[in-house]
């Protein structure tokens, strides 16, 4: 399993392999592709409301490691810590995904700075829109008080 080098800052280093397993940035944002398997669905054979929480969050996550933010390294990055937290989420969901389809999740940000993040998400099935989300992402210390956004980190979000 490839490991990442981390920075003084939290920033990880990802060989160039990597980038296909934590999907892709685009001009928009980002892009990763999953597989919907058999843990994903219910008993009718379609994706289970939950599931797409985890979809979502995949997203979320190999967006910031494809800008090369290692969440792990930003609570110890300096004396206060950083974490991302999430404050708020809308979905809408608009069509089933099913066992083996092949979804790529879409992540882009809307806002970056003060003590939040405001993220949107779409999964989508080829070109059907699945799931519509608006995530509202709180930055805390390492205590779980608000503080800023970093303004190097900011403007990673803002490309």
């Amino acid at each position: 399993m490839p490991k990442q080098a981390i920075d003084g800052q939290g920033n990880a280093r990802m060989k160039q392999g990597d980038h296909a397993l934590s999907g892709e940035l685009t001009g928009e944002g980002h892009r990763l592709v999953q597989r919907v398997y058999y843990e994903d669905t219910d008993f009718s054979g379609l994706v289970y409301h939950a599931r797409y929480l985890h979809f979502l969050e995949r997203g979320r996550t190999d967006y910031l490691r494809c800008l090369g933010v290692a969440q792990s390294a930003l609570l110890s990055a300096d004396d206060e810590g950083l974490v991302f937290v999430v404050h708020r989420m809308e979905i809408d969901f608009k069509s089933p995904a099913r066992m083996d389809d092949i979804l790529a999740i879409a992540t882009s940000t809307e806002k970056a700075g003060g003590a939040k993040m405001v993220l949107t998400q779409e999964i989508r099935r080829g070109e059907q829109l699945l799931i519509q989300a608006r995530v509202i992402i709180a930055v805390v210390n390492a205590s779980g008080r608000p503080r800023r956004l970093p303004e190097g980190l900011a403007a990673k979000f803002k490309r």
